[in-house]
């Protein structure tokens, strides 16, 4: 089969497309066709093994040759050993970011990470949310009508879903990313945006009910005084000591009525059936963008410069 090999650390240049052999299922497991694979912030960080957190799937200091890609739709045509079910042939849907192996023809998924992808979904749409839907879900969660949920990072997968569910209860969303994102953003219902190459958004004087920060460089102290009283902040992805510092230094601010933390995030197929849901009764409109297999440097390349809109998917 084809795929798409990581064999150091590094960047884009040292991936390789090459043949392995159709790998096999062990026992809990089944095989699928691949039949599309979301591309996400962590294949980047896998890709060049920082921040260091990014190493704990794949060897701390000497890399284990591996497959990236954890967002995986497919179509299951084996099973392992003690295993019943699905029936061949059927759609399913996963999140193996600990065991990537999507950017490839085949691969072989745990029968406990799997959901079944609704009829009505398209593999491309439904392999941009695994990640991303259950962020966004998590982040946008309590908010309500006169709440000010700003998103920094809003221009990616989690983010562009993020500002769908927070318009979607009333709130007023300002969106945070790249100028060339803005007006992108305003079209997909951002209530206002601000360019992060020009202003820094915990500096400008404004306060906020809700933060969800995607892209997490600053520590406690700074968020704090952007948060409105009674305010809640959570992070998802960043560099390790800030992560460290919000999770542990940020416990003191609960003390003055404002919550900084980082975002819990449910997995699961339970999380995944909940993100396809929101799509299939229409609350998200996905934005996807599809390439090929050999394409998979070059997109990882985007999604590490920060420049997709929206989600790339491969399609092997």
């Amino acid at each position: 089969m084809r795929a798409i090999l990581q064999t150091r650390y590094g960047g884009p240049d040292d991936l390789i497309l090459t043949d392995l052999p159709l790998p096999e299922p062990a026992r809990g497991e089944v095989r699928v066709r691949v039949r599309a694979c979301g591309v996400n912030l962590s294949d980047w960080e896998g890709l060049t093994g920082s921040p260091f957190y990014a190493r704990i799937s794949g060897g701390v200091t000497r890399l284990r040759p591996r497959v990236l890609g954890s967002d995986i739709v497919g179509e299951i045509t084996a099973l392992g050993p003690e295993v019943d079910g699905p029936a061949l042939g059927t759609r399913v849907l996963a999140d193996v970011v600990m065991a990537p192996c999507g950017f490839a023809e085949y691969a072989c998924l745990p029968v406990k990470a799997l959901a079944r992808v609704p009829g009505d979904l398209s593999d491309d749409v439904a392999a941009s949310l695994p990640q991303s839907g259950p962020i966004a879900m998590a982040g946008t969660r309590g908010l309500g009508a006169g709440d000010r949920q700003l998103i920094n990072g809003a221009g990616g997968g989690a983010g562009q879903r993020a500002v769908a569910l927070a318009q979607a209860t009333g709130a007023h969303v300002p969106a945070v990313d790249r100028g060339a994102k803005l007006q992108w953003l305003r079209d997909h219902g951002a209530d206002e945006t601000i360019d992060y190459e020009t202003e820094d958004f915990a500096t400008g004087g404004q306060r906020w009910t809700h933060i969800l920060d995607l892209v997490a460089r600053r520590g406690p102290a700074a968020i704090a005084r952007c948060l409105a009283p009674g305010g809640r902040y959570r992070s998802v992805g960043g560099r390790t000591r800030t992560l460290l510092a919000l999770a542990a230094d940020g416990l003191p601010y609960r003390l003055v009525g404002k919550s900084i933390g980082v975002l819990v995030v449910p997995t699961g197929p339970e999380a995944l059936s909940a993100a396809a849901t929101l799509v299939t009764e229409g609350t998200l409109s996905p934005e996807v963008e599809t390439v090929g297999l050999d394409d998979v440097p070059e997109a990882l390349r985007r999604v590490g410069a920060g420049e997709v809109r929206g989600k790339l998917v491969i399609r092997p």
